[in-house]
């Protein structure tokens, strides 16, 4: 970062504020609330008041990028679009205690790349709304999940008839397992790993329990 290119873009920003009179380095240390001999203090340094100037952008919806580093707002848009957001339960673990689950809270947004998402769903139509992630804990489902492992899952995705693995909320926790229907109406939640034998839900209590959506991937450990 050039501190003299950088108050040259701030004149020429200001330029049109000043109705085109010619913009002096007292006037960029006016707007940013600094002395001009800070501002003069800096020059000579190479130092930058980056928070003064993201505040001074922020203001006049300029990027940041451009003025600190050359970046041109285009390219910053193409770069971002190849990533989508998603919400990204840390303090929710599959086969914990806690039966419910709130899309509203306690969540962080991590960047995933579009590419491997769609991949997944091998379209390109994928609604990245829908997919959520959260933490497995416990070894019921390996070898397919691992403990500690991040599972990807689509919440509008709760059709279970063609099989797959789905995250469940029951009165007992949340839990990640195949889910198998019985001829009697109940529900048979499976796990892989055969030390473990499978729950089962009755038709009575089918109401009880709530499919929150079906697993689609996962980030693993090393």
């Amino acid at each position: 970062m050039n501190i003299d290119e950088i108050i040259e873009k701030l004149k020429d920003i200001l330029s049109s504020e000043f109705k085109n009179k010619r913009v002096f380095d007292k006037d960029v240390a006016n707007i940013l609330g600094i002395s001009k001999e800070s501002l003069s203090h800096m020059k000579k340094r190479g130092a930058v008041p980056v928070e003064q100037i993201a505040i001074f952008c922020a203001k006049r919806k300029v990027s940041i990028n451009w003025v600190l580093f050359n970046q041109e707002p285009r390219s910053l848009d193409e770069e971002t679009n190849k990533y989508t957001r998603i919400k990204y339960f840390t303090n929710i673990n599959a086969s914990a205690g806690g039966g419910g689950f709130n899309y509203n809270d306690g969540y962080e947004l991590i960047n995933i790349d579009k590419v491997i998402l769609n991949s997944i769903y091998r379209s390109n139509s994928v609604n990245s709304n829908s997919i959520m992630a959260l933490n497995v804990l416990g070894d019921s489902m390996e070898p397919t999940l691992y403990d500690k492992e991040i599972i990807l899952f689509d919440k509008d995705n709760t059709e279970f008839l063609k099989g797959g693995i789905f995250v469940v909320s029951t009165n007992s926790g949340l839990f990640v397992k195949r889910l198998a229907l019985k001829v009697d109406g109940g529900l048979e939640l499976i796990s892989d790993n055969k030390n473990y034998n499978s729950e089962i839900v009755s038709h009575e209590e089918i109401d009880t329990i709530k499919i929150v959506g079906r697993v689609v991937g996962k980030v693993g450990v090393v």
